[in-house]
């Protein structure tokens, strides 16, 4: 690949970056504020009131436990939205098919897509996090661990806004998936509580959902503590990265709810 067609690809991801920055940053109102007010809910709710009958989980004071869960539950849940709304607005506007016939790769499209969708997410997650300081102090076992969950974890889930995005037909359709199946799975994903607390059987049935060990791995970063080994956690992420690219390269390269 010559230095020219690596220029022409950076300016192109550059390019579609920036427009999915702009596009959430000017309705911030909508698209940051909301999840904050609603986190700083949980923490009032679940930490500030309910936390202080529960007293502590698994050695730490149930508010500085909870804290990690809701910066992953922000990061995932606008990760995910902002690819499904905006390719679906982009097909909808059938400008998604100009970029298509363009000589940008295929590969280019998803990484601009994704990576818009993981400047918001680390936006509301930034955001959540400087929330979290009013109601519990910042705590940092291992900083690495921490940012490299949350990168991994919100270009997994703009992945599959993206591949939501692809098979959408309607404005009801994005909202399918994120009420169906990601709400479900992130409440169920140890954000507000222990797994060790669960029977046996539901322990058994809960590490089948991706998003436990990503809170618990992150989780891990903050307070040191974790239910899995980290680099599982790792590992899982980076398979399902693998994995939700690929379809949506083979969705992309194939036209699928797109050519008609």
């Amino acid at each position: 690949m010559s230095e020219s067609h690596l220029r022409q690809y950076w300016i192109a991801f550059r390019t579609i970056v920036t427009k999915e920055v702009l596009r959430f940053a000017r309705i911030w109102v909508q698209t940051v504020l909301p999840p904050v007010i609603t986190t700083a809910l949980y923490f009032i709710i679940f930490g500030g009131l309910i936390g202080e009958r529960i007293g502590e989980m698994e050695g730490h004071r149930y508010m500085d436990f909870i804290v990690p869960g809701l910066i992953m539950l922000a990061v995932i849940t606008n990760s995910y939205a902002n690819v499904v709304s905006s390719f679906f607005g982009s097909k909808f506007q059938r400008h998604i098919e100009e970029m298509l016939v363009s000589p940008i790769p295929n590969s280019v499209i998803i990484l601009g897509f994704v990576f818009g969708g993981v400047a918001r997410g680390l936006a509301v997650g930034v955001a959540v996090l400087l929330i979290s300081l009013f109601f519990s102090p910042l705590s940092v076992h291992n900083a690495l661990v921490m940012l490299v969950i949350v990168l991994m974890t919100s270009i997994l889930f703009a992945l599959a806004g993206l591949i939501n995005g692809v098979f959408a037909r309607t404005f009801d359709d994005i909202s399918i998936v994120p009420t169906f199946v990601l709400t479900p799975l992130t409440y169920l994903g140890g954000v507000f509580y222990s797994i060790s607390l669960l029977p046996e059987f539901w322990q058994g049935l809960s590490m089948l959902n991706p998003i436990l060990y990503m809170v618990d791995a992150f989780r891990y970063g903050s307070l040191g503590h974790s239910d899995f080994p980290v680099a599982l956690s790792f590992a899982i992420i980076a398979g399902f990265i693998a994995v939700l690219y690929s379809v949506a390269l083979v969705l992309l390269n194939r036209g699928v709810g797109i050519r008609s």
